[in-house]
């Protein structure tokens, strides 16, 4: 024990134990996918930051945790970017430091029950905005939403098409703070546990009064995973093969086919002879296919990702541009700066362009169709808008390859479960060497996932909803409440300030010297 307190005094040792307890949720997130565990993962972080000696120290436990949270939800991206993603989970685990003074702050010491009470809705506030600010495309996108560690259970999910994600990161904040409560504060127990119950109520309440989506409709979708092709002219390659596996699909009556990201790696109106290949394939399997394609354009300058819908008779003249491009990955930020970095890791070495707007495609069957690409998956904002568009049905395109030994491929296909919960729509997620995945209105697994091992196609009876959501309707209204938490917040702590400021003693003040007095002897 004596060891143990003198690490936590000392500062770099307790840094580190702070990084290491930020780091601990990604337990919760596939290839693990022990989702009960996020609701606890955040006790000994919380626990770090309530002992903090001062409010700056806690400010650091914050920011240290913060580090090990994105160091270890990015850890696959280790081999594309090396040093630089340390950077990066410093620079943005900063976002963490004002969280680890409200830790401090609220549960520091033997809370009083109005600071216990306030803790459970601050703390899981201020998370929501550290989330909101890293969700920022630019800063690389939602990934690793806490709220997203439960994609897999279903009175989550259903609690998602409520409040979408930020709904469940907040719900989770909010238990474990219980929970860090309920094992360091021996008086504030009783409290711990009825603020425990009131949130199971709470919840309950809400899944209880979420409408389910009603089935309407059945497609059947066809999932082309043509697997790892390297070498040289892979390109050319992979296309024979995706060919081949579609051909498999001639007389099973499917109403679309779905390639994954990059599956073609040259523009159709540069190779007709592909796309007269394509339109074979529809007419052969009685069903469009979308393909994403991933090449400069010959009618603007530029690379693009693009899906592209080919029919029986062609091009069909639907197109979807990607909009959400992956930093470094697909353009790196301030190129004129930061372009160094193409020397140290596989960051991209020419700039994507970017599309203009989210795209609603008709594939016939009176099937309407939202794509994205890649991590847009991620965007609880970009799916919700093709549900309001339209859609029946989302597809995500993408392609892992580069990390297909890693959890990101696991990470990346569940990422649809939460975006078919939270709209009411169903998913497909098609990649290139796994993993694909199909989910129902309610975010349920359809059929069995194709890992990084399959090269095959797969049809999917997939069945379709048109109700509306919470979400849908009212969109991400956690976050303003959230926001609004803490203007409260500081408004009470100004306030407070303020009278302590006027209750203080009273300053001092010289004698004043009068016409019978003086001021070193009085009454003389």
């Amino acid at each position: 024990m004596r060891m143990i307190d003198r690490c936590l005094t000392s500062p770099w040792p307790r840094s580190g134990a702070a990084a290491l307890a930020g780091a601990l949720p990604v337990l919760a997130f596939p290839a693990p996918s022990l989702w009960w565990f996020a609701y606890v993962a955040l006790v000994p972080w919380l626990l770090l930051a309530r002992s903090a000696p001062t409010g700056r120290r806690a400010a650091y436990d914050g920011w240290c945790g913060g580090f090990g949270f994105l160091l270890a939800v990015h850890h696959w991206l280790l081999p594309s970017l090396h040093v630089f993603i340390f950077l990066i989970a410093i620079l943005l685990g900063a976002l963490w430091a004002p969280w680890g003074w409200l830790v401090r702050r609220l549960l520091g010491g033997a809370p009083s029950p109005g600071r216990g009470a306030a803790a459970l809705l601050v703390l899981p506030s201020a998370w929501l905005a550290v989330e909101l600010v890293r969700s920022w495309q630019g800063l690389g996108g939602p990934w690793g939403m806490l709220g997203s560690s439960q994609w897999q259970v279903g009175p989550a999910l259903r609690l998602a098409s409520v409040g979408g994600v930020w709904l469940l990161s907040f719900l989770v904040v909010a238990v474990n703070v219980a929970a860090a409560v309920l094992v360091s504060v021996r008086a504030a127990r009783v409290r711990a546990v009825a603020s425990l119950v009131a949130t199971a109520a709470a919840a309950s309440a809400a899944w209880a009064w979420a409408p389910r989506p009603e089935v309407d409709g059945r497609v059947r979708v066809a999932v082309v995973q043509p697997g790892v092709v390297a070498g040289q002219d892979s390109g050319e390659k992979r296309f024979d093969r995706e060919e081949r596996l579609t051909r498999r699909l001639a007389g099973k009556g499917v109403d679309l086919v779905v390639w994954g990201e990059s599956s073609v790696g040259f523009d159709l109106d540069d190779r007709p002879d592909l796309a007269r290949r394509l339109a074979a394939l529809a007419r052969r399997t009685g069903a469009d296919v979308l393909v994403n394609v991933d090449a400069r354009r010959s009618d603007r300058p530029g690379i693009y990702k693009s899906s592209v819908l080919v029919g029986p008779d062609g091009l069909t003249g639907d197109r979807y541009d990607k909009m959400r491009l992956v930093p470094f990955g697909e353009y790196i930020p301030a190129r004129s700066l930061l372009g160094w970095v193409t020397s140290v890791g596989r960051a991209a070495g020419e700039d994507r362009r970017r599309g203009s707007g989210q795209t609603v495609m008709n594939v016939g069957h009176g099937l309407r169709i939202g794509p994205l690409v890649c991590f847009e998956t991620a965007f609880p904002d970009m799916s919700r808008h093709l549900a309001e568009d339209g859609a029946d049905l989302l597809l995500g395109q993408s392609s892992t390859s580069s990390f297909q030994h890693s959890w990101a491929p696991e990470q990346h296909a569940s990422l649809a479960a939460l975006r078919a919960a939270e709209t009411g729509r169903p998913m497909v997620h098609a990649t290139l060497t796994g993993v694909s995945a199909v989910y129902g209105p309610e975010g349920q697994r359809l059929g069995p996932w194709l890992g990084t091992g399959a090269d095959t196609a797969r049809v999917y009876d997939v069945p379709l909803a048109h109700g509306v959501t919470p979400y849908a309707r009212y969109g991400d209204w956690p976050v303003p409440a959230a926001l609004l938490v803490l203007a409260v917040l500081c408004v009470t702590e100004w306030a407070r300030a303020l009278r302590l400021r006027r209750s203080g003693p009273a300053p001092l003040v010289r004698p004043v010297r009068t016409v019978r007095e003086s001021p070193a002897r009085p009454g003389r």
